[in-house]
Parts: C-alpha cells; structure tokens; sequence
C-alpha cells in the first residue's frame, strides 16, 4: 500500500487543505508541510524497502484489461525521495514567499499537492499508460502555477505552457497507440524483448519518435523548449523550483524508458539524440549568457541543463554494453539538477519575496552581508558548474568521459573519420560546460559582489531576510552539495549502484577516480572557458560602467522568438490555408462549380419527391415543415450551446482561474467564419431566387436560415475567440478522455 499512499495521498490532501484554506490560512500552510513531510517519510520507507531488494507493486483494475500499474525499484524510489525532498523545501519557504503580496493561495497550494502527487505517479508508473495518465494529470495542475499572478506576461507564458503540454500530450498518446499496436504491450519492462522481437521496424520508430516529442516538451528538449524560458521568470519562486528540478525530469523519465528499452544498442536513435541533446545544451547555455533577467537566466540553465543529460542518454545508446559511465552520469546529473536547480530557485525567490523585482540592475548587491544566502547560493552554483570537489563535478566527468571513450573505440576500431563527429561533440560539451560557468559567475558577481547605486543601504539592513522555516529548507538543501561531492566513491557511486538498473546502467570495470588528473582536465577546460567568456565577452559587451554605475545589457533581440517568429506564424498559416481552401477560385468558378450543382441536385431531388406526391403536398407537408424544424433546432442548438459554454467559461474564470478583472481585446470571425458566411448567403441568395422565388413567405425563410447561420457563426466565436480560452475547453476534452480510458 506504500505505492497507493506516495500517489495518492497528496491528491487527498490537497482537498483537505482547500478546505482547511477556507476557514484558516495558517493552519492550512501548516498542513500542507505536514502532508509533505509525511509524504517524504513514506518515500524514506519505500527508499528503504527498495534497499533490502522487495518486490513491490500496486494495481488499479480498470476494465477492458487496462489499469493503473506502480512498480517500486531503485531508481523510482530514489525519485520518490527526490520529489518529497523538494515538495517539503518549498512548501517551507511557500510559506514566507506568500505570506505578503499574493493572492489565490487557496488555489496554489491544492495544485501544488495534486502535482505532487501526480508527479509520483509518473515516477512510480510500470507501465506507459499509467505515465501517460499522471503525466497529463501532472501538466494540467501545474498549469495554474505558471498564470498564478494572472499578470498578462502570465496568461500568455501559461498559454504556451498548456500549448505545448496538450499538443505534446496528444502526439504522445498517438504513439502509444502506434506502440502497443506494434509490440502488444506497454509495460516498461517487457519493451526490450518486444522491441528486439518486432519486424515492423517503421512503425516501431514512428511510435518511438511520438513519444520522444510528447517526453521531449516537458522536458524542454530543443525544438520543445519555448514554455521554459517563458514560464518559470512569472511563476512563483518554489512553483519554478519544481518546474525546473522535478518536472523536467519526468520528460526525461519517459525518454529513457524508450532509449533504455526499445532502443537500448541503437547507433540511429543514439545519434538523432545526441544532436538533439547537443542543441539543446549549447542553445540554452547562450540564452542564458545574454538574460538579463535573474530567473530567466536559470531557466534557460534548466534547458541547457537537460541537453546535458540527453547527451549521457545518447551516449549510453551508441556505447551498448559499454554504457556503465555514460548511463551512470545521465542517472546522476538527473538527481544533481534536481538538487541545484532547487537551491538557486528558492535564492531566487528570496531575492524576489523582498524586492519584487527580478532584472539584474534591480538586484544587484542584495546578496552582500547575507551569509547564509551566499553560502546557499555558491553551492547550487559550484555544483552546477562542476567545480571539483562538489556533486555536479561528478555527474559531469562521468559523460565527458563516456564521449571520450566512444571516440577511443571508434579510433581503436581503425575509424578515425567516424570519430571526428564526436570529437566535436566533446568540444561543444566542454563549451556549453563553460559557458555554464559564466552565466553563474555573472549572477553570483551581481548578486553579492558588486553595490546598487542607489539601493544598498537598505539592501544591507535586510537583516531578517529569512525565517527559520525558510532557512532551514534553504540551508539543508545546499549542504548536500559538497557532502554528496567531497566523497563520490562513497556517495555517489553507491546511488548509481542502487539506482542504474532502470537505465540498464553496466557495471565499470574498475573503480573511477575522480580526482586525477586525466578526470580534472575536462572540468578545468571548461572552467577556464567559463572564465574567459566572463572577462572579454560578459564584462566587455553585456555590461557597461558608467560614472562608477555598472549596468547590465540586453542584446537579445526582442524578435528572436521560435514562438513568435515560427510556431504562431505556422499555426495562422495553417487556419488561412483552410479558410482558402473554401475559396476554390474566384466567385465565379465558385459560383459555376459549387453553387448552381448543388443547388440543380437539391432541385432534381426535390422533383423527384414530386413525382411521388403532389407539388401541394410535398410543400406543405416536407419542405415547409422541415425549414421550420431545421431554423428552430438550429437556433436552440445553437443558444444553448452558446449559453453552456458562457457558463464554463465563468465557471473557470471566476473559480479555478479567480480572474475577476482580466479582459483582453478581441477580434470577433477569421478566414474560415468568415468564408464560410460569405458561402451561407450566398446560398441563401440563390435559394431566395429559384425554390422559393414565388412563394409569398419566402423572405421570411431566408431570414429564419440567415439566423440559424448567425446563431452557429456567434457560438463558434464565442468558442474560438482566444487561443487561451480554446485551449482551456480542448484541455476539458482530453479529461474527458482520460476518464473514459479510465473506466472503458
């Protein structure tokens, strides 16, 4: 029952929470780190459990042979522990963040339980069906993390965010269909025997690349990546530490079970991964030297971060079964992320629960003659950086040194020109590794180095910048840094031990030693790189001094956009190009080719109902009464429809959504509403002139269709008027879906 509570116990309590929230805020904030805490504890006895090597598993019997099915192994127990860790740091410094300055509480702290609990389920899963359920569970509830300031910077981050999660949702789906279409099953461990079974190698890949694209969006794999750096900067500081440290890793959850599984020897995979892991990686890592912004730039870390962790993944695909460094370090730097990504997102956030303000000329110095924030601060970056001597060192040595022993292989092999690519690869990894260490240098430099002009007296008398709640989940997170780094033989190597069977992690032949100097090398490389790009390009040409004021520039340019300049631009072209295909040529081959054939069928039609009946008859009894029938169930459809759906959207705006005052301008119609009724009168028009020219009502009819088209036009537009709205109502759809995959 220890798999049932993990998931589902959140889920209880955030109910309980919301209703505690009604009638006392600080019992319920109270709650909620109770009902982490204990859900940590439950991820100890479950750690625990997997340590003494028991089988444990959980089902849900749904019927049609479909369920919920959750495994315990290492590797899900030891991410388990990972999300209680996190969950029970935040909520802890939640409590601080949103004591002043915010509203919606209520509202945030519901989602904030549901997501954990959702999130455990995509950990705890057996099987790709129970990971796709809790994985869109998972994007839902923390939907309304991204839009919780509701400022219009957030309504338009969490509409791409909910974008991206509902697209990439459905595209995974399809390729689980197309999975278990082709192997018969989508349970996690019978993939690879499945796999290396399966003759239909096409649509094996099809499936396979599906699923990558829907994993690959929540992970924010490069072309996925546009949420990331747009959703964790308007996000609350604890909500962007999950989104970063946890989420992310349940794409990343996803893409190892196909690469380890169904393509666990696969060169092809491993490649098309690799330059996808190597874009990603080297494309954050310059967003992240040009933001200006203090939680922009470790967004676009988080997304460079990834890159990192896809190129262990791809590594260990191409090694086989030489993968014991590659699949450990992808394995490690997962659990180093998650660590460093929620140190410096809970700095952040109590940079920005006193100043509320994020651009680096704002909070520049706010950090000076804070000890215990500088200390907190310099290990989330020293481990993100990979400097010796602290956890994120070995995560990265690990694949650095994985790529350099694919490149050995292949010379030893005697192909020296097939090493070349991946040499490069080396030296991109080496690069992006650098240019980590920049960005973090010009955070920590502007944070608690270098003075505000006109701020840093009251800066430095920010004595209480920190309660003991929020110190303790700060301080006791970053002092894991340098005691998992200072002995990785001892920690380290021994997660990976317990852990690495979900990646089908080899065993090293000999123990790694992390301290000589053929493992160092790389780390100073990069380092040095770091260095340099700080003093001649950051120093140089992102920042200007003036009359002893140092202010920090932003160079990216403001069109630069894959959102804006590729992927709407797209979408408009895709609903013109339908609207176009209304207009087959001008009006009058319109005319020619469409209207007159229709309207000639509908009168042959109609005369050959005469011939069975009189004119009279067939008048008065058919066509009449159906017009009639048709304009009086079109204008009831469509005012109820109209009614229901003002009521949804009511409902969710003023409820769940809390969005009293949000109004945004509209365009009413588009292309194809607009085609569409220029075709409906001009039907009505020939209508008008040849079946009910002579009757003495027809006019009325004609303007009892032209209503029942009006009528369905203004639903449609009240369905479709903003992309947001549209998304919400889909998103209501594929619940109902889940549902009925459910119980069906």
């Amino acid at each position: 029952m220890i798999l049932a509570f993990l998931v589902f116990f959140p889920m209880i309590a955030a109910v309980i929470s919301y209703l505690i929230g009604k009638r006392s805020k600080g019992k319920r904030d109270n709650f909620v780190i109770l009902s982490c805490l204990a859900t940590l504890l439950g991820a100890g006895y479950a750690l625990v459990c997997a340590a003494k090597g028991a089988v444990i598993t959980y089902e849900v019997p749904v019927f049609c042979g479909f369920g919920l099915h959750f495994e315990l192994d290492g590797f899900r127990a030891l991410y388990a522990l990972i999300g209680g860790v996190m969950w029970l740091c935040t909520s802890m410094l939640s409590k601080q963040y949103f004591a002043h300055h915010y509203h919606n509480r209520n509202r945030y702290y519901f989602f904030y339980l549901m997501t954990l609990g959702a999130t455990l389920g995509v950990f705890l899963s057996s099987d790709l069906y129970t990971t796709f359920i809790f994985f869109e569970i998972m994007s839902f509830t923390s939907y309304t993390w991204v839009m919780h300031d509701e400022t219009p910077g957030a309504i338009r981050a969490a509409e791409t965010y909910l974008a991206v999660a509902i697209i990439g949702g459905m595209v995974m789906l399809m390729g689980l269909f197309l999975l278990y279409l082709t192997l018969g099953t989508l349970t996690i461990s019978e993939l690879h025997h499945a796999a290396e079974a399966c003759t239909s190698r096409g649509t094996l890949w099809a499936a396979s690349i599906c699923i990558l694209c829907g994993f690959g969006a929540k992970a924010g794999m490069f072309p996925l990546h546009i949420w990331l750096p747009k959703a964790h900067p308007v996000a609350p500081a604890p909500a962007s530490a999950l989104l970063s440290g946890i989420l992310t890793k349940s794409g990343i959850f996803g893409i190892i079970v196909v690469s380890a599984n169904i393509f666990r020897e696969s060169k092809a995979w491993g490649n098309m991964l690799l330059v996808l892991a190597l874009i990603t990686m080297l494309g954050g890592a310059v967003l992240a030297v040009f933001s200006v912004n203090l939680k922009r730039t470790l967004a676009c870390s988080s997304m460079s971060q990834i890159g990192f962790i896809l190129t262990g993944i791809s590594m260990s695909c191409l090694l086989g079964h030489h993968n014991a460094l590659a699949a450990r370090g992808a394995l490690l730097y997962m659990l180093n992320h998650s660590l460093f990504k929620l140190i410096l997102f809970m700095a952040a956030g109590v940079v920005y629960m006193h100043l509320h303000k994020l651009h680096l000329n704002d909070v520049q110095g706010f950090g000076r003659k804070k000890p215990l924030l500088h200390f907190a601060f310099l290990m989330g970056a020293f481990g993100l950086m990979g400097v010796p001597g602290f956890s994120g060192y070995v995560s990265k040595t690990l694949i650095h040194e994985a790529i350099v022993e694919y490149v050995h292989l292949l010379q030893h092999e005697g192909m020296n020109a097939a090493a070349i690519p991946y040499s490069i690869a080396e030296w991109v990894y080496l690069f992006s590794g650098g240019l980590t260490g920049a960005y973090m240098i010009k955070l920590y430099i502007c944070l608690f180095w270098q003075k505000h002009p006109h701020e840093q007296i009251f800066y430095d008398n920010k004595k209480r910048y920190m309660n003991a709640l929020s110190t303790l989940a700060v301080m006791g997170s970053a002092v894991l840094v340098p005691i998992l780094g200072a002995q990785p033989n001892l920690t380290m190597d021994v997660i990976a031990d317990f852990a690495g069977g979900f990646l089908h992690a080899g065993t090293p032949e000999h123990a790694v030693h992390y301290f000589t100097w053929v493992n160092l090398k790389g780390a100073c490389i990069s380092l040095g790189i770091g260095l340099v790009v700080y003093l001649f390009v950051i120093r140089r040409f992102l920042m200007k001094k003036e009359n002893g004021v140092v202010t920090y520039i932003d160079l990216w340019p403001a069109n630069w956009d894959m959102e804006d300049r590729l992927y709407r631009p797209v979408i408009a072209k895709l609903l013109d190009l339908g609207g176009a295909f209304a207009q087959i040529g001008n009006e009058q081959k319109l005319e020619e080719r469409v209207y007159w054939p229709a309207v000639r069928g509908l009168v042959r039609i109609g005369g050959g109902f005469a011939n069975l009946i009189s004119e009279d008859s067939l008048e008065n009894r058919i066509y009449w009464p159906l017009i009639r029938t048709l304009s009086f169930a079109g204008a009831v459809v469509s005012k109820l429809l109209g009614d229901v759906l003002d009521e949804i959207a009511l409902i969710i705006t003023r409820t769940m959504l809390q969005m009293k005052h949000y109004t945004e301008s509209i365009r009413v119609g588009n292309i194809v509403t607009d085609t569409v009724g220029g075709a409906a009168d001009k039907f009505a028009e020939v209508l008008n002139h040849t079946l009910l020219r002579n009757h003495p009502k027809a006019h009325h009819y004609t303007g009892m269709l032209a209503g029942f088209w009006n009528g369905m036009m203004a639903a449609v537009r009240r369905m479709t008027h903003t992309m947001s709205y549209g998304l919400v109502l889909f998103g209501l759809g594929l619940c109902a879906m889940l549902v009925y995959l459910l119980l069906y």
